[in-house]
Order: C-alpha cells, then structure tokens, then sequence
C-alpha cells in the first residue's frame, strides 16, 4: 500500500478530529456492515454531543472550512479503500487454508509455520502468518529474517538510538535494529468476540 498524499502530514489535531468523530459516531454500519462515511450533519451533531466547538469546520452544514473539506474527504476516502479495496480481498479460514497449503508444497519452507492460539477443533496452522513468512523466505533467498521478534524494533544514528517502538512487530527484516521492513499480522477466522482496531493512518 501507498499512502495518500492528501493526508500525508496532518497534524495531531487533524487526527484527533478522525478519531473522535468517528469513536462518537461509530465505524460501522451495523446494520450492512460497511464502514460509514459521516456527514456534514452527523460530524455537527457529533460535535455538539460532545460539547465542542463546530465553526472551526463548517460555517453552516453546507458550508465546510478547508479542515472541515479535507476531514469529509478523508472519511469518504477511508470508506472507499475498506469496502470496495480491502474487503474484498479479505479471506475467511478455508481460502487462508488453501493458500497456505499451495504454497508449502510450491515453496518447501524452512521458515517459522506457527500455529494459532485457538484449542480443539480450531487448532491450526496461523495461515496468513505462515503465508507471510513463506512469502518473504521465497523473496530473500539467503538473507536473514527475524519472523518472531520478541524485543522493540531500534532505529539508530551514528551507532546511538534516536526511536525505539512502543510496540513489538510481528516480523522485521532483516532484524530489530534498523530494519528495513516490519510488519503486523492480523488473523481472526473463528471469532467476532476479540480483536484489534487498526487505528487510522494515512492509508
């Protein structure tokens, strides 16, 4: 993915905006499960049930500020990408299980495969991760990879660390300290009663 150069380099207040609005709002239409777009009128009264001031966005619902254009855009955008891009290239158990299972026996990996978290029945490979992995072995050839890392990814300058992540990735490549790449998996397959929220960002 490549970000939008449109929400590129928003300030935080921008991104408290997203956030606010669309926590008060909801994400989702629960009735078609798509993910909404807010509009003029329901940013308003969002706003207002917060106690916050709107003028800064809209003069009048018809009449939207140069923030208020650019955050109606980005919802639109957001909405967009997930239901008509992303969505439908999401897998369920069965697909994730016949992509994994072709490519193990095309590539005969010798990267980690691990297994999901669940017990009995549902026990199984972790498939996109494994898939991940297989995929990433197959593109380095002989260069290593660091598919567990279990300590916070260092981005260094003149050997003195200047970031270090809050969070542990999935993988990083080729390792934790300045690397190149890093990733984060999420699978959920036989669930709805756990999960992440990726938050917002510029995708």
């Amino acid at each position: 993915m490549k970000a939008d150069a449109r929400f590129l380099r928003q300030n935080n207040s921008f991104w408290a905006h997203v956030r606010a609005i669309s926590q008060h709002i909801g994400y989702t239409d629960r009735r078609t499960g798509r993910v909404k777009i807010p509009t003029a009128d329901e940013i308003i009264e969002c706003l207002n049930d917060l106690k916050l001031r709107t003028d800064h966005l809209f003069a009048k619902p018809t009449k939207p500020t140069a923030l208020g254009k650019r955050l109606l855009a980005y919802f639109a955008y957001r909405a967009d990408l997930l239901n008509q891009i992303v969505e439908p290239q999401l897998m369920d158990a069965a697909a994730a299980q016949a992509v994994f299972e072709k490519l193990q026996t095309e590539l005969k990996p010798q990267c980690p495969l691990p297994m999901n978290k669940q017990k009995g029945e549902k026990k199984a490979p972790a498939y996109l991760t494994g898939i991940v992995n297989m995929l990433i072995e197959s593109a380095t050839a002989d260069v290593s990879c660091d598919y567990d890392p279990r300590e916070l990814v260092t981005v260094t300058a003149d050997g003195i660390p200047r970031y270090t992540f809050a969070r542990r990735f999935d993988g990083a490549f080729p390792q934790t300290v300045n690397p190149i790449a890093v990733w984060e998996i999420k699978e959920y397959y036989y669930t709805t009663t756990f999960g992440s929220r990726v938050a917002d960002g510029v995708y």
